[in-house]
C-alpha cells in the first residue's frame, strides 16, 4: 500500500535526509565553495537540513531560495528553518525570477526525467548551476539480485527491464554532454562511490530508502500484487546467497558545476 505524502515526508526527514542526501551533500560541501553570489536557488531541498547548513555559511548579504518537492517538505523545511531564524525563502513552486546559482539535488529524478530537470534549472540560472545525482555503475549489486528474482519467479519475459534500470543511469560524459547541450560550459565533476550497508536483505527490502523511494521508482512494470512477492523473494534471494554476511551496494555520487554561456 503505498504511503500518502505526509508519511514520506516524515520517514525523509527521519531516514532520508540523514542518510541518503546527507552523502550528497557531504561530497558537495568537500567539493564546491560559493562566493560572491547575491541569489542562490536549492531545488528539491528535501526537509531543509542542507540549506539551512548552507545559510551559515553564505554571506550575510546573500539571498537563498528554497523549493522542496512538495507541501509536506516544505512544511517540515520552514518550521526547521523558523526554530533556528534561518533567513531562508521558502517556494512552494518554480520562482520566475532568475539567480545567480541554482543549486540542485536530483538524486531521486528518474533518470528518464534527467533532461526535462536540467533544462528547467538551467532555464533559471544566470551564471551558475550545481546539482549531485547518482551516475552508471550505481545500484549494480541490486539490479543482479533482482535479475535473479525475476528468473526464479518465472519473470524472465520482464528481463528487459531489468537491463533498462541498468542502462538508464546516465553515465558522466552523457550527463555532460547533456548539461553543455542545454547551455552550461566549463563544466567539472567530482565523484565517490558510497556504500549501503544492511545486515540482511529483509532489512534491505524493509528499509525506507528501499521500500519508499527506490522500488516504486524502478518496479513500475509490475503491478503490486507482483511488486510485493518480487520484493520478498529479493530478500530470501540475497540472504541465500549471502548466508549470514551483510549486504551492501554501491552509488556512484556524483556532483556537476557548471557556467551559464554568456
Amino acid at each position: 500500500m503505498s504511503k500518502s505524502q505526509k508519511e514520506l515526508a516524515f520517514l525523509r526527514n527521519l531516514y532520508i535526509e540523514t542518510d541518503w542526501t546527507q552523502r550528497f551533500t557531504d561530497l558537495l560541501d568537500g567539493s564546491f565553495k560559493f562566493s560572491d553570489e547575491e541569489k542562490i536557488l536549492y531545488i528539491n531541498a528535501g526537509t531543509g537540513n542542507h540549506a539551512i547548513s548552507l545559510r551559515e555559511k553564505l554571506d550575510e548579504n546573500a539571498e537563498l531560495w528554497a523549493m522542496p518537492e512538495n507541501a509536506e517538505l516544505l512544511k517540515i523545511a520552514q518550521a526547521k528553518a523558523d526554530a533556528v531564524k534561518a533567513d531562508i525563502s521558502f517556494f512552494a513552486d518554480f520562482p520566475i525570477e532568475k539567480v545567480d546559482t541554482v543549486l540542485a539535488d536530483a538524486s531521486f529524478v528518474r533518470p528518464t526525467e534527467i533532461k526535462d530537470f536540467l533544462t528547467k534549472i538551467i532555464s533559471l540560472s544566470e551564471k551558475q548551476v550545481v546539482f549531485f545525482l547518482p551516475t552508471a555503475g550505481s545500484f549494480g549489486d541490486i539490479f543482479s539480485y533482482l535479475w535473479e528474482t525475476f528468473l526464479n519467479a518465472d519473470l524472465l519475459e520482464k528481463e528487459s527491464e531489468i537491463e533498462r534500470l541498468i542502462t538508464e543511469i546516465p553515465t558522466i560524459s552523457k550527463i555532460k554532454e547533456t548539461a553543455e547541450n542545454l547551455g552550461l560550459t566549463k563544466l567539472q565533476e567530482e565523484t565517490k562511490t558510497e556504500f549501503f550497508e544492511f545486515e540482511t536483505g529483509a532489512a534491505f527490502v524493509n528499509s525506507p530508502l528501499a521500500a519508499d523511494f527506490l522500488f516504486p521508482m524502478w518496479l513500475t512494470f509490475v503491478d503490486e500484487k507482483e511488486k510485493e512477492q518480487i520484493i520478498e523473494k529479493l530478500a530470501q534471494t540475497i540472504d541465500d546467497d549471502l548466508d549470514g554476511i551483510s549486504f551492501s551496494f554501491a552509488v556512484k555520487a556524483t556532483l556537476i558545476v557548471g557556467e551559464k554561456k554568456k
